[in-house]
């Protein structure tokens, strides 16, 4: 199990619910896939340093975990095709 640190900006125009949603969906995601969550911390709304789709803020938020490696690519292929995700990283700690 190696440990991990996932970044990711969801669009700041998504209603409250909305985000709530997707960050307990890449949560679920994690756990799901064989990951333990060692922190979840949403960091909230925090302006670009520059505009990215023509708009000045996102919703930040940052996941520390431990999952296998083969693992990861499955998490990154979902925050590609989520609507919604403007931005994400994943790094090995």
């Amino acid at each position: 199990m190696n440990s991990y640190e996932l970044m990711y900006i969801l669009d700041n125009d998504l209603q409250d619910e909305k985000k709530s949603a997707l960050t307990e969906k890449f949560s679920n995601l994690i756990v799901s896939l064989g990951g333990t969550i060692l922190s979840d911390k949403k960091l909230g709304t925090k302006k670009y340093a520059y505009l990215i789709n023509f708009k000045s803020e996102g919703f930040y938020v940052v996941v520390d975990f431990t999952i296998s490696g083969d693992q990861v690519a499955e998490i990154e292929r979902q925050l590609r095709i989520t609507d919604g995700v403007v931005r994400h990283m994943v790094i090995r700690k």
